[in-house]
């Protein structure tokens, strides 16, 4: 349970939104209950998630892949558990999942989603470093539409699971069944 209870009665666009997410989830997701608190913030959150959703310059696989990666380093549960949901969907396998933490290593990744995972590591590493020959290996794979929405989808994730860390929004079991990625060891920057 959130450390902030859902609103008493929703807004109309908080009514539409829970409706879209119930049909698309099968449930209403916690973080958009406890953003319904600010019409305003979750008006433009909404719009944000939309168009990111509907992108598709870049293979759905490949986002999904990058924004599980990211979940995982950040260790939100509701993320992990909504992203390896959603990644499974757009066809990441049970073995990426569980070799996402090694998967620089791993046989179960091709060299473009290498690639995009170090990508997805170093925007989630705190503080977020971005060394330009990565970028420039990017550049030789993406065209700048393609670079925007990759961009787009690791930043809206760090977003997602900082949010709801913040909130102590926890699992809701979209990955019950499924495979499911596992949080990530992360060293102490402090």
């Amino acid at each position: 349970m959130s450390r902030v209870a859902p609103p008493r009665r929703h807004r109309p666009l908080a009514r539409f939104a829970c409706w879209m997410a119930k049909r698309d989830y099968g449930q209403v997701p916690e973080p958009l209950e406890v953003t319904a608190h600010h019409p305003g913030i979750l008006r433009g959150y909404s719009m944000l998630e939309w168009e990111t959703g509907r992108a598709s310059a870049v293979d759905s696989k490949l986002k999904d892949l990058a924004g599980t990666k990211a979940a995982t380093m950040v260790g939100c549960e509701f993320c992990i558990d909504i992203a390896s949901a959603v990644s499974t969907k757009s066809g990441v396998t049970a073995e990426q999942l569980t070799d996402l933490p090694r998967y620089r290593e791993s046989d179960h990744f091709d060299e473009t989603e290498k690639l995009v995972l170090d990508y997805a590591v170093a925007m989630t590493t705190t503080p977020a470093v971005v060394p330009d020959e990565l970028f420039e290996s990017l550049r030789a794979r993406f065209d700048e539409r393609q670079l925007v929405e990759l961009t787009s989808a690791i930043a809206i994730e760090n977003y997602r699971a900082r949010f709801n860390w913040a909130f102590g929004i926890g699992s809701q079991g979209f990955a019950a069944g499924g495979a499911c990625a596992l949080p990530e060891p992360v060293a102490s920057t402090a």
